[in-house]
């Protein structure tokens, strides 16, 4: 189940049953829903690390759609008190990770992985430096750097800028969802096959709104919005 849910006054704006089990190739098409929903030019899409992926989060800047969705840990170097790759500075103008001993990791070469462009750097100085091991258990620390990872780093700093925005998330979107859940019980959906789960949730999300809509406005004001 994808939902858009419009932060001020937690309406779903935009929803589609899924029986795809990652949400990670989903990201653009509801942001893009939302965004038309809302009648909006600009939208910022926030997500959770269920949705990261570079693809997604670069195709999302590219439709004018800035995403904020945190990266998933998914490296075990600070688990075992090493550095992590944030803790490398990259310098545009030099391509290159200047790394926290002061050393260069420059440009080695580039090679395709998963479909994506990956640039590897590493510095000649790892072998003889006082701190390798508190960077990597091999001889070299290598760093990769997607070639258009600039879009991951605006999206960090994004998220760096204002760390409530996670939080506002959460309470948007865990509410309806818990309503919603509430509501139908331990049985979840009655109906089966995507189609018809589909046109079940519709109701579910039409009873949702109706109902934030008469607690934000009154019953009456929505009658006459309705007939007009």
């Amino acid at each position: 189940m994808q939902t858009a849910v419009e932060a001020k006054h937690h309406l779903i704006v935009a929803h589609e049953v899924t029986n795809v089990g990652s949400d990670r190739a989903h990201l653009v098409k509801m942001a893009e829903a939302a965004r038309e929903a809302l009648g909006r030019d600009d939208l910022t899409a926030i997500a959770d690390r269920g949705y990261y992926s570079s693809e997604q989060l670069k195709a999302c800047e590219d439709a004018g759609i800035a995403p904020v969705v945190p990266k998933p840990i998914t490296s075990n170097s600070a688990a075992g008190g090493r550095y992590e790759k944030w803790d490398f500075t990259y310098l545009p103008k030099r391509d290159a990770y200047r790394c926290p001993a002061g050393e260069y990791a420059i440009h080695r070469f580039a090679s395709e992985m998963n479909g994506l462009m990956i640039h590897k750097y590493w510095s000649s100085a790892c072998p003889r430096c006082a701190l390798r091991s508190k960077c990597t258990t091999s001889d070299y620390r290598r760093l990769t750097r997607w070639e258009h990872e600039a879009v991951l780093e605006r999206m960090q700093a994004r998220l760096e800028h204002d760390p409530t925005l996670m939080t506002v998330r959460r309470r948007t979107v865990e509410h309806p969802f818990g309503t919603i859940k509430a509501w139908m019980g331990a049985t979840h959906f009655l109906c089966r096959r995507l189609p018809r789960v589909s046109a079940e949730m519709s109701l579910h999300v039409l009873a949702y709104n109706l109902k934030r809509v008469m607690k934000i406005m009154g019953t009456g004001p929505l009658i006459e919005a309705l007939r007009a």
